[in-house]
C-alpha cells in the first residue's frame, strides 16, 4: 500500500508521522513523492514507519516486493533486518505479520523456510518458546540442499566439494532441518 494512502486512511500528515516515528520529515516527504523508494530504505526506517502507522512491514512493502529477488539477496535482507530491529522485535514483527505463512502460500518455499528457521534460531538463542503456529511447515524439507553462493564458488575454484562438507558441519541446526546451509546470520555489514 502506498504511504500516501495509509496517511490518508489514518488522517495523518507527513509532519505528524515524522514526529511519531522519529523519521526525518524530508525522508517521509521523499518517500511519499516517489523521490525515494521505501523498499530502498533501511529496515529500521521501514520498521519505525510501520510501528508509527500501526501497520505491518508487509503492508508498507507488499506491492514492491511482489517480484522475487535472488535467494542470496533475500537472506541478506533478513539478516540486516535482524541486525537493525534486534532479535525480539524481529521475531514479534515476523510472527504478527504472518510473513512465513504468506511466503509459504505463494510457494516461495526457500524464503518461507529461511524465515521460519531464523525465527526458531533466534527463539532458541533468546530462550524463548518455539511458536507452534508453523508446525505444519516445519515438517517440510527442500528437496535439494541450498548452499551459500560463497561455498559454491569455493567448490568451483577448488574443484572439489570439501567446502560443502565443511559448511554442513558448521550449519545452524534450525536452517539445516530445511536443507538450508547457514552458519552466520550475525556477521552483516
Amino acid at each position: 500500500m502506498e504511504l500516501n494512502e495509509i496517511l490518508k486512511q489514518k488522517d495523518l500528515t507527513k509532519y505528524a508521522l515524522s514526529k511519531i516515528s522519529g523519521i526525518p520529515f524530508s525522508t517521509i516527504s521523499d518517500i511519499s513523492t516517489g523521490k525515494s523508494k521505501i523498499e530502498k530504505c533501511s529496515a529500521e526506517t521501514v520498521y519505525k514507519l510501520a510501528q508509527a502507522l500501526n501497520v505491518t512491514l508487509e503492508d508498507l512493502l507488499d506491492d514492491r516486493l511482489a517480484h522475487r529477488s535472488s535467494f542470496e539477496i533475500y537472506k541478506s535482507n533478513v539478516c540486516h533486518m535482524v541486525k537493525d530491529m534486534g532479535d525480539i522485535n524481529f521475531i514479534i514483527e515476523t510472527l504478527e505479520s504472518d510473513r512465513i505463512r504468506k511466503l509459504f502460500n505463494r510457494k516461495w518455499y526457500p524464503e518461507s523456510l529461511y524465515l521460519l528457521a531464523m525465527v526458531d534460531y533466534l527463539s532458541r538463542e533468546n530462550d524463548l518458546p518455539i511458536c507452534s503456529e508453523y508446525s505444519d511447515i516445519r515438517r517440510i524439507k527442500l528437496k535439494e540442499i541450498i548452499y551459500p553462493a560463497g561455498i559454491l564458488i569455493m567448490c568451483a575454484v577448488m574443484k572439489n566439494d570439501n567446502p560443502k562438507a565443511e559448511s554442513l558441519q558448521e550449519a545452524i541446526p534450525e536452517f539445516l532441518q530445511f536443507n538450508i546451509v547457514e552458519s552466520e546470520v550475525r556477521n552483516v555489514f
